[in-house]
């Protein structure tokens, strides 16, 4: 994993650009001052060996400083480092309690890897309910992938009920969000809708870009 907070470009979303590093030491006094943004900055400093050598033990220590102020983004980063083993036990378990947390502290990377983890009984037992709340979270937070992923279970009928419509609308919104597998899925799967399911589906993407305007067009 090139940078531990983003998603592996390639994964089937957006790559995401990398972010303009900060003075070390600058961050660094910050982040002794108790500013929880600077001590996780120090953290990813150290994870990717930018500025300082690289340290996870050192990483782990700030983001936890970070994370117990209840930072998103140190727990999902916590989350990712007992996932992978990286300067800790791989541990999933204890992968799912942070990501759990970032989740709920609103983190839509946090969300979705939750959702995979209860869909798949990796590190939590398997939920499908759990899977399809965490889904919805994340996809109402403009995430391509969980929006992609509801439009698969729903054309499918993974766990839950068939639906073309909203498996329709999903795709399209993650189509929306430049995931090109999901435009092609949503022209495929509108060649196989008669006129009312396509304008149902419209219906449905009307309410939910109203429900949710900025985060259908960015994150």
């Amino acid at each position: 994993m090139a940078v531990l907070w983003y998603r592996e470009p390639g994964d089937g979303g957006p790559a995401q650009p990398a972010e303009p590093r900060p003075d070390f030491n600058q961050t660094q006094a910050r982040a002794e001052a108790g500013e929880a943004q600077a001590q996780n900055l120090v953290g990813e400093l150290y994870a990717e060996g930018k500025q300082v050598k690289r340290d996870f033990a050192e990483a782990i220590r700030w983001y936890r400083k970070a994370a117990d102020q209840g930072l998103a983004r140190a727990q999902y980063n916590l989350g990712v480092l007992h996932d992978i083993g990286q300067g800790v036990p791989q541990d999933e378990a204890e992968a799912a309690r942070w990501y759990r947390q970032a989740a709920e502290n609103g983190s839509a990377d946090a969300q979705y890897t939750l959702a995979s983890m209860y869909g798949l009984g990796r590190g939590v037992p398997r939920d499908p309910k759990e899977a399809l709340r965490w889904y919805e979270r994340a996809a109402e937070q403009g995430d391509a992938l969980a929006r992609y992923n509801l439009a698969e279970r729903y054309e499918r009928g993974k766990d839950v009920a068939p639906d073309l419509a909203e498996a329709y609308k999903w795709h399209s919104l993650a189509a929306e969000r430049g995931l090109k597998d999901a435009a092609s899925a949503r022209d495929s799967l509108g060649r196989r809708m008669n006129s009312d399911q396509l304008a149902e589906a419209r219906k449905r993407i009307r309410d939910f870009n109203q429900k949710f305007p900025a985060r259908s067009e960015s994150r």
